[in-house]
C-alpha cells in the first residue's frame, strides 16, 4: 500500500473530496467495494485471567494505577486494569492528554488490542480505550478496518460505507446456474459480508481471501475484466486495415539471400504468425515476446521489408535514443543494400536534418522510419504507413501508443509490440485477451550461456582482479550501480564514487560513467566510446537496462544486486554473452533479506526468462510486472494471478460464453466494474 505523503509543517490539508479520491472513493459504489484490510473482533469482553500472550483480545475493568514514568526514550503512560480475575499492564510510548484522562485511578475502562508478556506479566502496548459497555451494547459482527488514507477516521469510512450500502442496489446480473457450478454466493450477500463477517466467521479465510464472499468477487471482477478486453478486441476486429500481402515477395527473398544466419525454428514459426495476420483486413494486434537476445529484432525487419514489399510505409518506435540509434544502425545493414530507405527521427535532431526527413516521410521516399517519442509528435505525416512497430512496449504510455496508431479514415495501420520480458500464462490470460501473442522460446545456435556469480560485497577486491583480467584479455566489462547519489535511507554506494574507486584501484584501465542525471548528448557520447572500444570499463546506472549491443563485454558486474528486482536481474545479464567468447555477470550483495537470498539464488539458477517472469509476478504483482498502470489494462484489486489460477481460467471461459449468450449484461457488468478505463481499451 503507497502511503500519503507527510504533510510539511504549516502546509494546509487537502479538501476532502481530493483526499477521497486519492483512495478512488468518489461513487457509491466506489465505497461498497472498498473493502476492510482487516477485522477487529470486538463482539465479545474476555476476563484478563482467559486473556492469552500473542493474541488479540478485548478485556474491561477498572484502574487501580497510572503513572508517568520516564525513561531514556521519553516519558510513558503507564497504568494497571482489574477486573477481579487478574491484572493488565497497559503502556502508551506517546500519548495525548485526553489518554490521560480516560486512564485515571478508579476508572472502568475497554480495553482491546495485542496481548504479550510485559516485565509484570501480560501487557497492551497502545490498545483501544473506549467506554465500558455491557454485553449487550457490544457490536453483533466483527469490526472492519478498511484502507485509510491522511485525516480519514475509521468511524468516518464506517459510517459513510454503511450509508452507501442502504443506497446502492446491488443487482446481481450474474445467471443463478454458473453461481451454483461454483459454489460461490450472491453478489450483495458476498459484499455485506465482507464489510460486516458474522460472529464465528473464519478470520484466517478472510485474511487469505479464501471465503466465498471473497471468491465471489474475484470471480466478478475478473469476469469483468475479460470482458471488457474481449469487447476491446471485437471493436478492434471491426477496424479496417489495409492488407500486407506482396504478390511476389522480391526483397524479402533478397533478405533471406544476404542473411549470414539462418533462422530459428522459433523464429520462422513467429515470423510466419505475423505474415498471417499481416494480409488480412483487421489491423494486427500483436506482442512479440523474447527473451533477452532471442532475435526479436530480426522478426521486426521481416515484418517492415514485408510491409515496404506491398507497398507500404513501416516505423519502428524504442523508447530511448540509444536503442533506437541502435535498431537503426543494425537495421540498416540489413536493409540499405536492398535498396530500402530508411529515416531517423529523434528529439535532438537539426532542424535542417529534421525537416529533410519529415519531407521524405511525408512524401513516402522513406519507407523505414526509426525513432524515439518524436515519431508521434503532429509534425510527422505519413503518406502510407501499413505497419507500427513498438520496442519495449510496456515503457510507453498508453496515448503514445495510439498516437502512433492514427492512419487513414479508412484503415489503420497494423501494430507489432516487442517485449524482452516473457509474460507467465496465468497473466497472459488475465491481461492479453485482447492480443495476440508470439513467442520467441528458442535462442539462437552458438549462444554461451553466461555464468552467474553470487559475491558478497567484502571481497569486492576479488571482482576488480577479474575485471583487469577480462580487460587484459582485451574484453569489455559493465559496472552497474542502482543509485546515482548518496541516500541517507539507503546506504548503497553511487555510481560516482565506484567510478573514482575503479579508477584508483585500476589506473591503467579506461573508464567511463554514464547515468540518467547526464544531458542526452552526453550520455550518447560516452555509450559510443564504449561501443566503438574506446572504453574498457562502464560504470552505469540501469540506463543500460535497455541499451546498445557490445559484443565484446564479456563481465557484467552488478553492485547490491539484492536492489534490483528479478526482471532488471535479468535484462542487465543479458547486455554480455553477445559474442562468442565466455560471459560471466558477478552479482555483488550487501546485507540479504529472506526475499532478497531468495531472488538472487533464482538468477544465479537459472536462465529462463519464463522461470524468471513466474518468481517476478509471485514478487511485484501484475501492475508493475506489465506496466499495466501505465498501459491503461483494467487492473485487478482483488484477485491474485498465482492464487487464483484456476479462478482466472473459470472466469475466461465463462466471459467468452457470457458474451455469446447476454453481451448486453457482460457489457453493464464490465461498464460497472471498468467503466473509468474505457478509453484505454483501445491501446
Amino acid at each position: 500500500m503507497a502511503y500519503p505523503a507527510l504533510r510539511k509543517k504549516g502546509e494546509k490539508l487537502a479538501p476532502l473530496s481530493e483526499r477521497l479520491a486519492r483512495l478512488g472513493l468518489q461513487k457509491d459504489w466506489d465505497y461498497v467495494l472498498h473493502l476492510p484490510l482487516r477485522y477487529e473482533d470486538e463482539t465479545k469482553i474476555s476476563p484478563i485471567a482467559e486473556l492469552q500472550a500473542g493474541s488479540t483480545g478485548q478485556c474491561q475493568g477498572q484502574v487501580i494505577r497510572c503513572e508517568r514514568v520516564r525513561r531514556p526514550s521519553g516519558e510513558q503512560l503507564q497504568a494497571t486494569v482489574s477486573d477481579g480475575t487478574a491484572t493488565l499492564s497497559v503502556r502508551l510510548l506517546h500519548f495525548f492528554p485526553s489518554q490521560v484522562k480516560q486512564l485515571e485511578v478508579n476508572k472502568t475502562v475497554r480495553l482491546y488490542g495485542p496481548v504479550r508478556d510485559g516485565f509484570t506479566g501480560l501487557e497492551m502496548v497502545h490498545p483501544k480505550i473506549k467506554p465500558p459497555v455491557d454485553q449487550a451494547q457490544l457490536p453483533s459482527t466483527l469490526t472492519p478496518v478498511y484502507p485509510a488514507g491522511e485525516s480519514i477516521t475509521q468511524n468516518w469510512l464506517r459510517k459513510r460505507i454503511s450509508r452507501a450500502l442502504l443506497d446502492v442496489e446491488i443487482s446481481d446480473p450474474m445467471p443463478a446456474d454458473i453461481l451454483v457450478k461454483l459454489h460461490l454466493p450472491g453478489l450483495a450477500d458476498a459484499i455485506r459480508y465482507l464489510h460486516h463477517p458474522p460472529v464465528g466467521a473464519s478470520l484466517a479465510a478472510l485474511s487469505d481471501r479464501t471465503a466465498a464472499a471473497w471468491q465471489r468477487l474475484k470471480f466478478d471482477e475478473l469476469v469483468a475484466q475479460q470482458v471488457a478486453l474481449r469487447h476491446s478486441r471485437a471493436l478492434k476486429a471491426q477496424s479496417q486495415a489495409k492488407p500486407i500481402a506482396p504478390e511476389r515477395e522480391v526483397l524479402i527473398e533478397r533478405f533471406f539471400d544476404r542473411l549470414p544466419f539462418a533462422l530459428t525454428d522459433a523464429q520462422r514459426r513467429v515470423f510466419n504468425e505475423i505474415r498471417a495476420d499481416l494480409a488480412k483486413t483487421t489491423p494486427m494486434n500483436r506482442l512479440l515476446q523474447g527473451d533477452v537476445g532471442s532475435g526479436k529484432t530480426i522478426i521486426a525487419a521481416l515484418a517492415a521489408v514485408l510491409a515496404i514489399d506491398a507497398g507500404f510505409q513501416a516505423t519502428l518506435m524504442a523508447p530511448t535514443e540509444i536503442l533506437a540509434e541502435q535498431h537503426y544502425e543494425k537495421i540498416a545493414q540489413w536493409l540499405e543494400p536492398l535498396g530500402i530507405k530508411l529515416a531517423w527521427l529523434a528529439g535532438k535532431q537539426k532542424t535542417k536534418e529534421r525537416n529533410a526527413n519529415l519531407e521524405a516521410i511525408a512524401s513516402g521516399q522513406a519507407q523505414l522510419i526509426i525513432g524515439t517519442h518524436a515519431l508521434i509528435q503532429e509534425s510527422v505525416k505519413f503518406a502510407n504507413l501499413g505497419l507500427a512497430i513498438v520496442d519495449e512496449q510496456h515503457r510507453f504510455g498508453v496515448a503514445q501508443r495510439l498516437a502512433l496508431r492514427q492512419g487513414s479514415e479508412n484503415s489503420l495501420p497494423h501494430l507489432l509490440m516487442l517485449s524482452a520480458t516473457p509474460i507467465p500464462r496465468t497473466l497472459a490470460m488475465s491481461y492479453l485477451a485482447d492480443l495476440d501473442v508470439s513467442v520467441i522460446d528458442e535462442l539462437p545456435p552458438g549462444r554461451k550461456p553466461i555464468v552467474t556469480k553470487l559475491i558478497s560485497l567484502s571481497r569486492k577486491r576479488d571482482v576488480l582482479g577479474a575485471v583487469a583480467d577480462q580487460v587484459n584479455q582485451g574484453r569489455q566489462v559493465y559496472w552497474v550501480c542502482p543509485l546515482i547519489e548518496e541516500s541517507e535511507k539507503i546506504d548503497l554506494t553511487a555510481a560516482t564514487q565506484t567510478y573514482e574507486e575503479l579508477k584508483r584501484s585500476l589506473p591503467h584501465l579506461r573508464i567511463g560513467l554514464v547515468h540518467g542525471a547526464l544531458p542526452a548528448d552526453e550520455k550518447q557520447v560516452i555509450m559510443q566510446a564504449f561501443q566503438d572500444g574506446v572504453l574498457d570499463v562502464l560504470v552505469a546506472t540501469t540506463v543500460i537496462e535497455v541499451g546498445v549491443d557490445v559484443p565484446n563485454a564479456t563481465l557484467m558486474v552488478i553492485e547490491h544486486a539484492e536492489r534490483f528486482g528479478l526482471a532488471q536481474l535479468h535484462q542487465l545479464r543479458g547486455r554480455v554473452g553477445r559474442g562468442a567468447e565466455k560471459s560471466f555477470c558477478i552479482l555483488l550483495y550487501g546485507e540479504l533479506s529472506e526475499t532478497g537470498r531468495e531472488r538472487l539464488k533464482v538468477i544465479r539458477e537459472t536462465t529462463d526468462g519464463f522461470e524468471i517472469a513466474r518468481r517476478d509476478l509471485e514478487i511485484r504483482g501484475p501492475g508493475e510486472f506489465l506496466g499495466a498502470r501505465q498501459s491503461g489494462v483494467p487492473m485487478l484489486r482483488f484477485a491474485n494471478l498465482k492464487l487464483d489460477a484456476e479462478l482466472v481460467e473459470q472466469a475466461r471461459n465463462f466471459a467468452q460464453e457470457w458474451l455469446q449468450t447476454d453481451p448486453s449484461a457482460a457489457a453493464l457488468h464490465a461498464k460497472r466494474w471498468f467503466g473509468h478505463a474505457e478509453g484505454f481499451l483501445e491501446a
